[in-house]
């Protein structure tokens, strides 16, 4: 008869082998994590230029069927609501929804524009939720 050994195994991890699968993933995660980290502000906008593009689109149609652009005191909004006194020419909505730019802040516009003195600017201020700028705070827009 063979006897086998009473002696336990020992189950578990030590402490070193922990610590060496810890520093481990700091490793990683020290260098993928901020390879993401621009994403971020790409997707923001990405996603701004795209709304702009979509407003100045809106606009455009506006104008074709009112025969003039929304006024400041109007806003955005005329491309949702109809213009008082204006029920028979407007064709809208123009836009599903007015939302705000990536960053929380309304977009802008003026008529006449500054980059198109003809027409009008759409724009989100960025980042900074400031008017110019430059890197990430730029403002996004239709120029």
């Amino acid at each position: 008869m063979k006897r086998r050994s009473l002696q336990k195994r020992p189950e578990g991890f030590t402490l070193l082998e922990i610590m060496v699968v810890v520093i481990i993933i700091g490793v990683l995660a020290a260098t993928i994590i901020p390879q993401f980290m621009g994403t971020t502000h790409d997707a923001k906008v990405s996603a701004a230029k795209s709304d702009v593009a979509q407003l100045e689109s809106a606009m455009e149609r506006f104008n074709l069927h009112m025969d003039r652009y929304p006024t400041m005191d109007e806003g955005l909004k005329v491309l949702l609501e109809t213009p008082t006194g204006e029920d028979k020419k407007w064709r809208g909505p123009y836009i599903k929804v007015l939302r705000p730019d990536p960053w929380g802040n309304p977009y802008q516009f003026r008529v006449p524009g500054m980059h198109h003195s003809s027409t009008f600017d759409v724009w989100s201020r960025g980042a900074d939720g400031q008017d110019g700028g430059e890197g990430p705070g730029a403002d996004i827009g239709n120029w």
